[in-house]
């Protein structure tokens, strides 16, 4: 009888148990509403702890080793630097034109005995083209937009070959300065890049090639770098005289414009190049209006589409400048979330609750004060923000592009750059911090890989990891499913009898050949949501359109975008209008958040932070929305707390206004305007940010779907009928 029982056929007159794994499905439809309650808020708690679950940064990699070596930048270099900085300013003064500072370069370059050439380059155009995002390949018409060639840059590069190298491998050092009008600070940076060169062409120890990049930065700093970088790993054409040509226009000026620079050396018109980039150091001084106690090292990793650099490259420059030069390290912080009342008290809670638990348990590691989670909170978002923007917060973003790890280190006196004495100790200072991150990078044997590519930071020192931040959002997710499983069967189950459906009252416009296709009705409104998709993406295309028109204002770019986007959707809804109400107002909902949770999937892969910030948006949108005639028909509080809802997440939720309020909240409301809209939209697809997609084919038409929903016709036959 045993046998007979466990052959695992199914007895007679007996149903088939279903598997685990089906059933828990079931259970989670048929409570949609509990689960999304419990996730939402549980993922709304792990965003909030993200600050307290941070743990301090190290050093992974071994071979790194920071401040291993005694430093051997001394006071002698200085002085080379101070004595460099003079006859930049002195050039300066003379109001000369601006190869005559890249001649000054040039000559001190070929003096040490470093190889020398200059690339000249043209300002790029920032016309919008669809099918310019996500492609980094340099558009070889680019220079036919510049008829009269007379607009260009004029980048130096010093290259020092190791003498314990193959030359396979280099480290690039980039120092931005303005040719046409350069100040103290731009002059002070270019003494100590060249002090530092100068040190690294006469010591011994190098495995890696040293490429200096004095950029041109008169037409921006990432444009010089972003030239140099596409022409470094593109290959280019070769006149018949054997020098570089990029286009008509370098073929007939470089030659006498290089003549005119009279720099002692040979064949410096020539490109060249070095090994396989390791990493890139960016820096710069910059003199800073409030006064600090100390010198001062601000740190920007953030690049295009959220890429951060391997978190080490951070590490050994915190390192370095914490506990060998005694900077202190800064990054971006959001100075709003700093005052803020509520985030005061929830870190008063979070104070006391650690008290608690230290009192229940002194193993328990929940000790943070007020002050450090409202400080990590700040910085946490600012985090956020410029990942989810997309758009490189400096020019080392452009190496990110070609997968080599970069930073730039901002500089910060804490007195006058005329105090000639203080001057130097901070060189002192400078000089030794970069030249210890080279050290590092220099003992490196492969390219970064042992720490993490996915992080937000929380101080220079704490950081929250891939595994960590990845639960909120999960949380914030997992209902969206759920939910479009239970609307669908519940309205599935309603469709099934045709005698059922007659006998209750239909939505405006059903026909008897809806009511025949039970559960074949979801077509019709995967339908609707395909349209309106359709319609995001023509809408995403118009600027292409608009831009050809010169001379017009943002704002009434912005009003003819608007005006544009709207009739093309009134024509929409007049050739498909009858599809969104014989499909009821359920199924659209359900196709609707399917749509949503497969593009916040998709997007979390391409930039996590843009797709955390449009879930914190989309998935209450979603889930709270119904039409506004079912919500009347609920209680009186029930129905207040509804309409405010769906009225605060309605305004809130559209794509320019929660694009200004992020904007506003991390860089200030004092420039917001009508015009705003167009300007960062204009900013955001001229840096490729995929989050100008995001905008526009997810969030966009979730917005949509959610307000065709809260206004449906349809008073009959929902899922409570």
């Amino acid at each position: 009888m045993a046998a007979e029982a466990g052959d695992g056929k199914p007895q007679p007159g007996r149903r088939p148990r279903s598997r685990l794994i089906v059933r828990l499905g079931a259970l989670l439809v048929a409570h949609s509403v509990l689960v999304s309650v419990v996730c939402c808020i549980a993922g709304s708690i792990a965003f909030l702890l993200l600050p307290v679950l941070a743990k301090n940064t190290y050093v992974s990699e071994n071979a790194l080793m920071p401040g291993s070596a005694n430093p051997m930048f001394s006071s002698q270099d200085v002085v080379e630097a101070n004595r460099f900085l003079k006859e930049i300013l002195d050039r300066g003064s003379a109001k000369v034109t601006g190869t005559e500072i890249a001649k000054l370069i040039g000559q001190h370059v070929v003096d040490v005995g470093a190889e020398l050439y200059y690339h000249k380059f043209h300002p790029h155009g920032n016309q919008f083209h669809p099918l310019h995002f996500f492609s980094s390949i340099t558009n070889t018409m680019e220079m036919q937009y510049n008829s009269s060639c007379t607009l260009f840059g004029l980048n130096s590069v010093g290259i020092i070959r190791a003498p314990r190298g193959d030359g396979k491998e280099a480290i690039v050092l980039v120092t931005p300065y303005n040719s046409q009008n350069i100040g103290q600070s731009e002059a002070l940076s270019l003494g100590l890049a060249f002090s530092i060169f100068s040190l690294l062409s006469r010591v011994t120890w190098l495995a890696k090639d040293i490429v200096w990049l004095a950029a041109d930065s008169r037409y921006g700093e990432y444009t010089a770098v972003d030239s140099w970088l596409k022409d470094y790993h593109n290959p280019l054409f070769l006149s018949n005289s054997g020098k570089i040509g990029t286009g008509v226009c370098f073929e007939e000026n470089i030659l006498h414009l290089l003549d005119q620079l009279k720099v002692k050396g040979p064949r410096y018109n020539i490109f060249k190049r070095a090994g396989t980039m390791a990493a890139a150091l960016v820096f710069k001084v910059i003199e800073k209006k409030e006064k600090e106690e100390r010198d001062s090292l601000t740190i920007y990793a953030e690049a295009s589409n959220g890429q951060m650099p391997n978190l080490d490259l951070i590490n050994i420059v915190h390192y370095l400048a914490v506990h060998r030069q005694g900077l202190r390290v800064k990054i971006g912080s959001m100075h709003s979330l700093l005052k803020a009342a509520w985030l005061k008290f929830v870190g008063e809670m979070l104070q006391l609750f650690g008290k608690l638990t230290k009192h229940l348990n002194p193993k328990w590691k929940f000790d943070i004060t007020s002050a450090e989670y409202v400080e990590g909170t700040a910085t946490l978002a600012s985090s956020i923000y410029y990942q989810a923007l997309g758009i490189p917060t400096g020019s080392h973003g452009a190496f990110r592009d070609y997968q080599v790890d970069a930073i730039t280190l901002e500089l910060s006196p804490r007195f006058s750059l005329n105090n000639e004495n203080n001057r130097s100790a901070f060189l002192l200072r400078g000089g030794r911090l970069i030249e210890g991150v080279i050290r590092s990078v220099n003992n490196l044997l492969e390219k970064f890989h042992q720490s993490f590519f996915l992080y937000f930071l929380t101080a220079p020192h704490k950081f929250v990891s891939v595994g960590v931040y990845m639960i909120p959002f999960a949380l914030l997710l997992a209902p969206l499913p759920i939910v479009s499983a239970a609307l669908f069967s519940g309205n599935d189950n309603l469709g099934v009898s045709t005698e059922k459906v007659n006998q209750e009252p239909g939505c405006i416009g059903s026909s008897d050949t809806e009511l025949r296709s039970g559960s074949w009705k979801w077509l019709q409104a995967a339908k609707v949501v395909f349209m309106i998709h359709l319609w995001a993406i023509i809408v995403s295309l118009l600027p292409y359109m608009l831009s050809q028109f010169p001379f017009m204002t943002p704002i009434t770019l912005l009003l003819v975008w608007a005006a544009l986007s709207i009739c093309i959707l009134l024509i929409c809804y007049l050739i498909f209008g009858a599809c969104s109400t014989h499909c009821g107002w359920e199924l659209l909902k359900s196709v609707m958040i399917a749509a949503a949770s497969t593009g916040l999937s998709l997007m979390s892969v391409i930039n996590f932070s843009t797709a955390q910030i449009g879930a914190m948006l989309i998935v209450p949108m979603c889930l709270l929305v119904q039409p506004l005639r079912k919500q009347m028909q609920a209680g009186v509080c029930r129905k207040a707390v509804l309409v405010i809802c769906n009225l605060t997440l309605a305004v809130v939720g559209f794509p320019p206004v929660a694009l200004l309020i992020a904007k506003g909240a991390c860089e200030g409301f004092g420039e917001a305007g009508a015009g705003s809209f167009w300007e960062l939209a204009q900013l955001l697809w001229s840096w490729n940010s995929a989050t100008y997609l995001y905008l526009l084919w997810i969030h966009l038409p979730c917005w949509v779907l959610c307000l065709h929903i809260f206004l449906y016709p349809c008073i009959g036959r929902s899922s409570e009928a």
